[in-house]
């Protein structure tokens, strides 16, 4: 499983190793970090992190918050961890979309354990699921159990490990919906999800026992991003 990566903001060193220590702790991968809201901006979007863990007080005429009104608008997940409870800082913070509000003082298991179930409802929600209409129904598919999906015109087949769905939406319009970090497209008519390849061939690959066609433009990429996920 990937490691979750993390940038932290904060202008407190002292805070940063702290943070820093329990989260490799824990398995997790640290990207780096800055005490300003420029450099992080500047970073985040070369480095791209999973979660941004946010102080409000920072170095600079802009603070956490700042920050955060950008990161909204890439719609990139974050945590405020920040001392600053007064009500004005409350009230701005509630223009903002965060995954949580760590108070300081924290130990280093209440951080962990914050975070852990805030990436977990985060993924849960804008992740794992899709919601899709077949058969006059609306149904909730987790993402992890779609093997693959299959143009069919101006629909869409979605095969999980249990059923398969006629969707009435092109594959294209259903793709932009998967969560890139296991979902890949390996010819013009199929998307499949990384997790449930079994083998890769000359021309096709297995999931489980069923062959799904690789174009050859596509297969360095599915070859890619398999050597990626068992890193």
């Amino acid at each position: 499983m990937k490691a979750l990566s993390i940038y932290i903001v904060e202008d407190e060193p002292l805070i940063v190793s702290t943070i820093e220590t329990a989260m490799l702790k824990q398995g997790f991968k640290i990207l780096g970090d800055a005490e300003d809201v420029i450099t992080a901006i500047k970073d985040i979007n070369a480095l791209q992190p999973d979660l941004v863990l946010i102080d409000i007080q920072l170095d600079g005429s802009r603070d956490g918050i700042d920050l955060a009104l950008e990161l909204d608008k890439q719609k990139l997940p974050y945590i405020y961890l920040t001392s600053q409870t007064d009500p004005d800082t409350v009230g701005r913070v509630k223009q903002t979309n965060p995954l949580g509000y760590i108070v300081k003082p924290f130990t280093e298991a209440g951080l962990r354990s914050n975070i852990d179930l805030a990436w977990h409802n985060h993924t849960s929600k804008e992740y794992n699921f899709l919601m899709l209409k077949s058969e006059g129904r609306l149904h909730k598919i987790n993402q992890k159990s779609i093997l693959y999906l299959k143009a069919f015109d101006n629909y869409c087949y979605v095969y999980t490990s249990s059923k398969t769905y006629l969707v009435p939406h092109t594959l294209k319009r259903m793709a932009e919906q998967l969560d890139k970090d296991y979902f890949i497209k390996t010819h013009r008519s199929y998307w499949v999800n990384t997790n449930h390849i079994d083998s890769v061939g000359v021309n096709e690959l297995v999931l489980k026992t069923e062959p799904i066609p690789i174009s050859a433009s596509q297969k360095p990429l599915v070859l890619s991003k398999l050597k990626k996920a068992n890193k």
